[in-house]
């Protein structure tokens, strides 16, 4: 008898985990397709803008949820095909409510890729070129605190702002600053976590706090200095993207 006992009550509590483990499978599939329901809902796009009445909001263009601060939307443009990620801060103005004129304060180009967490803060003038890509925890601003007097509390002194322009095709890593005044031209890299202020040339690299050009495009000698990396391998004429996923489906097999 008592091993009968021992069998029952050990079939037993096997089953109880087994239904205690497909409640929390079940429970855990419910919570990630209704959270999957909510960011695309929440989603803000030109045909579901939702609270938000941007100046310009482009097709194709995807603010995901959840959005963080956005204030002062009549003064901001987007372009089209833009990706807008997780809690990225928009503003226009140094708060909500003011009437900043009639022209636009902030402007993305179309194609503009800002990753999860970043700020773009527009008190005067700000722009980023086509086709510009901002990995996560990037900081745009035209505004910087300022410290003359020393009997005052810094956060309390009147901020100085100066425009910002980021020019088409650029790339900023995670973590990048770009500070009031800065220019940046084509196709220029800012390796992460650098701060940047200043003009910067097309075609550029730079990195460090403060950022410094590290290489450059030269017509006639190339990158100086010379590229470490191999050159990518082009894709051949006629792969189709059907085939190219096959492919990275068999490589990870």
């Amino acid at each position: 008898m008592p091993t009968n006992r021992n069998t029952f009550s050990s079939a037993a509590s096997s089953a109880l985990h087994r239904a205690a483990t497909w409640r929390r499978r079940a429970l855990t599939r419910a919570v990630h397709r209704g959270w999957a329901w909510v960011q695309d809902a929440g989603a803000v796009t030109a045909e579901r803008p939702g609270r938000l009445r941007f100046r310009r909001l482009g097709a194709g263009t995807r603010l995901a949820f959840p959005q963080g601060t956005v204030f002062g939307e009549a003064w901001i443009e987007l372009g089209d095909h833009c990706i807008i990620g997780e809690q990225v801060t928009l503003t226009a103005g140094m708060m909500p409510g003011l009437d900043l004129g009639p022209d636009p304060i902030l402007t993305l180009g179309d194609g503009v890729v800002l990753g999860r967490g970043s700020h773009v803060i527009a008190d005067t003038r700000v722009t980023i070129g086509s086709d510009t890509y901002c990995g996560p925890y990037v900081y745009i601003t035209s505004t910087n605190h300022s410290y003359d007097d020393p009997q005052q509390p810094v956060g309390k002194q009147w901020p100085r702002t100066e425009p910002v322009e980021i020019g088409p095709g650029c790339w900023l890593g995670t973590g990048a600053a770009v500070l009031p005044g800065a220019r940046l031209g084509r196709n220029v890299v800012v390796a992460a976590g650098a701060v940047v202020r200043g003009e910067v040339p097309d075609c550029s690299v730079v990195a460090g706090a403060p950022a410094r050009v590290v290489r450059r495009w030269d017509p006639e000698a190339g990158w100086q200095p010379p590229l470490r990396t191999p050159a990518p391998v082009p894709i051949p004429e006629g792969v189709t993207p059907q085939q190219l996923l096959a492919l990275a489906e068999l490589e990870e097999d």
